[in-house]
């Protein structure tokens, strides 16, 4: 009986009204990335919808109370795999392939120690940052709105530069040249994302350096003690 009962309470977790829409995330992405090349526009829908939807999960976990572990996690790693794909996509689309690829490692390895320091510290979230000394960190996860535009920006950016590639093993900054010498609003919404993107970056920097040295002082206080 304690084990149905067990199994009855992990299967209702897994069943979590964002836990199932994280799910449709994952299948809209396997989609989108299979057709990527031969669709380039239902791949930017079905990426973008996918990518908005991290945002409403998150508000049907606050609103019926259905916020777990299990959802947290497979949110990251959703967010971490698809960014992580796109950039490997547009690696082999534009020169030099390592900008995207430097890109990826940051991304990935910053959230990985972020999310390991978080656990040594004994933190509930990752986005718990208020001992931080750096503002731009703790303005980053202390500030909804401000994280959202600086997280759809970057995706905005890759998209972007996804759909107006024409050749492979162009140089991206003549592709970008080239297509904003012909509008002037195109520029300007350029420059927005491309600003939000430009910080979400020095984030990264600074969330793995401090996460970094969340993990060196736990090492030090563990040999000091008797």
């Amino acid at each position: 009986m304690a084990n149905k009962s067990a199994n009855k309470r992990t299967l209702s977790v897994y069943l979590y009204i964002p836990n199932i829409i994280g799910y449709i995330r994952v299948l809209m992405n396997i989609v989108a990335f299979a057709r990527c090349f031969s669709d380039k526009k239902l791949f930017s829908v079905l990426y973008f919808i996918s990518f908005i939807c991290d945002g409403i999960d998150g508000w049907f976990a606050r609103k019926f109370n259905q916020v777990s572990t299990f959802g947290a996690v497979l949110d990251m790693v959703t967010d971490r795999v698809s960014t992580a794909c796109l950039l490997a996509v547009l690696s082999q689309i534009y020169r030099p392939g390592l900008v995207f690829l430097s890109l990826l490692a940051l991304d990935v390895g910053s959230h990985w120690l972020q999310m390991y320091s978080t656990f040594l510290s004994g933190k509930v979230s990752h986005k718990d940052v208020k001992d931080s000394t750096n503002w731009l960190f703790k303005a980053y996860y202390g500030n909804r709105l401000f994280m959202a535009y600086c997280c759809v920006a970057s995706e905005v950016l890759y998209i972007i530069l996804f759909l107006i590639a024409e050749h492979q093993s162009e140089s991206v900054i003549d592709v970008v040249v080239h297509t904003l010498k012909h509008s002037s609003l195109l520029c300007f919404g350029f420059s927005l994302v491309l600003f939000g993107w430009a910080i979400k970056q020095a984030v990264n920097v600074i969330q793995m350096k401090t996460a970094a040295d969340v993990c060196v002082l736990y090492d030090l206080n563990r040999s000091h003690k008797p």
